[in-house]
């Protein structure tokens, strides 16, 4: 695209400079430069000789005040031997005795008047300079063997001419340019360009989507589009990512903010949700939570609340959609996260989370900029690193990998986000887009399912998240529920 680019705009460049040029007409004038003497065959091959050496110094003068100055005169023209000097040319060629005096003026008939001038004066001042002392006749004789004649099309511009430079110029920068982003884009597009920085497993792909800024909820998109089956991709590829079974709770991160890893880690929870397994999503992001923000939660209460001991963890965990999803929202936003994330309090809460739940997903902040997620990916089976195809670079992926190999981090994987469905970019996966079915126009019950919401009526019954229990409690199943009481961290029997 570079290269097409800036190719169209040398050769637009081109006919726009064709079109504002004013036209320039060319005439030309050639004399030659004979010995007035005669003689011998070897006196006449010296004089030819002496006579191609004089026509250099003759080339020489012609653009010079003697010769330009009666030409002004003669023509009455409004301009100084130095800016005539710049519209005449004159030429010889190798071994001849010829002299090609060439005019340039956007006037045809005035570039040929100041040609043709210009050769009688040129006449005139060598004779003048050859003059022998004794007054004899010039040993030299210059004589108009082609006289000017007024052209009829200008010389320039040369509109093809013109085209083709700038169209080889477009060209020529728009490879250079193309070559040079290359060599200095150093963002993660690929798999490939991906494998220069880490051999850690792929284990996703997220096809880029317009709506996802508007809808980014798995739910909210079609069954079998291509960012569903990303998510269920992603979801497969993670239980063979972990086949030992020791990372039941799973981090999500990024090197920078803005790659998508709220998205991911909201959408990875609901598609292991919809898989039948029973799944906890913890928003610890302290510092940009969004995942209550996605889902529509009250974020008041969460996971401050429990950390601080100042609620119970029935109290705070808030059921989401039709499956066994249950969301820990992040709270209020306190002013020391790296220290609560870190406690020994965090390491229960996460331990006791496994022990009810089958997965525990957690949306940790960006490596980079602060260091909460490097410190709680000491209290987690494995941490999924999310890569922005748009925007993530070599050198941020290698920082973040590093910090999170110095604390000793389980890496499971890479997810990359936003990767294009069409081009050279797009990963593989795009076989079944043709199969999609519009299925939330069907029913309102599959549509309110789909989106994570209740009909009116469940509403009235249930209260808004009640999805047939109360909002801010477990599910009425002894495998899936705390000890009554208040929430103590350091308590090991609850």
């Amino acid at each position: 695209m570079l290269i097409l680019a800036l190719a169209l705009t040398g050769l637009l460049g081109g006919g726009v400079f064709a079109v504002l040029t004013k036209p320039t007409y060319t005439a030309d004038t050639q004399l030659f430069v004979a010995i007035q003497n005669s003689g011998t065959v070897q006196e006449l091959q010296q004089g030819n000789t002496f006579s191609q050496a004089r026509v250099q110094s003759y080339v020489k003068i012609v653009d010079s005040p003697a010769v330009l100055q009666p030409v002004i005169d003669s023509l009455g023209l409004a301009l100084s031997a130095e800016e005539l000097a710049g519209r005449v040319t004159a030429t010889t060629e190798l071994n001849t005795v010829l002299i090609n005096i060439t005019v340039a003026d956007p006037s045809a008939v005035q570039a040929s008047a100041i040609a043709e001038a210009t050769a009688k004066s040129l006449i005139k001042t060598v004779e003048s300079l050859e003059e022998p002392k004794n007054n004899g006749p010039s040993p030299i004789s210059l004589s108009i063997i082609k006289p000017a004649v007024a052209p009829s099309e200008p010389s320039a511009p040369n509109t093809r001419q013109n085209l083709i430079v700038g169209l080889v110029f477009g060209l020529a920068l728009g490879i250079a340019g193309a070559v040079a982003r290359s060599v200095l884009d150093t963002r993660i597009r690929s798999e490939s360009e991906l494998r220069l920085v880490t051999d850690a497993p792929l284990l996703g792909a997220i096809h880029f989507d317009q709506e996802t800024s508007k809808k980014p909820l798995l739910t909210q998109t079609s069954l079998q589009s291509p960012r569903a089956e990303s998510f269920r991709q992603l979801r497969t590829n993670l239980q063979f990512a972990n086949v030992s079974g020791h990372a039941k709770t799973v981090l999500v991160t990024s090197s920078l903010p803005g790659e998508g890893k709220s998205t991911t880690a909201t959408n990875l929870a609901i598609a292991m949700a919809q898989a039948g397994q029973s799944v906890c999503l913890i928003d610890a992001d302290l510092r940009r939570p969004m995942v209550g923000e996605y889902l529509g939660l009250d974020m008041t209460a969460g996971l401050t609340t429990l950390l601080v001991g100042a609620a119970d963890v029935n109290d705070v965990l808030q059921a989401w959609g039709e499956d066994n999803l249950y969301v820990l929202t992040s709270g209020m936003i306190p002013p020391n996260p790296s220290e609560l994330l870190g406690s020994d309090e965090m390491k229960i809460l996460v331990s006791k989370l496994e022990d009810v739940f089958d997965a525990v997903v957690i949306d940790a902040p960006p490596l980079l900029p602060v260091t909460d997620a490097a410190v709680l990916s000491q209290h987690v089976g494995g941490v999924v690193v999310v890569v922005d195809a748009q925007r993530s670079r070599n050198h941020d992926l290698e920082k973040s990998l590093n910090a999170l190999s110095m604390v000793g981090s389980n890496i499971l994987g890479i997810v990359m986000n936003r990767l294009p469905q069409k081009g050279p970019d797009a990963y593989a996966y795009s076989a079944y887009g043709a199969y999609t079915s519009d299925t939330t126009k069907s029913s309102p019950d599959i549509k309110n399912r789909r989106t994570g919401r209740k009909s009116e009526q469940e509403v009235s019954e249930d209260g808004i998240h009640g999805l047939g229990r109360p909002a801010t409690t477990l599910p009425a199943r002894s495998a899936h529920r705390f000890p009554s009481g208040p929430w103590d961290p350091t308590n090991e029997e609850q």
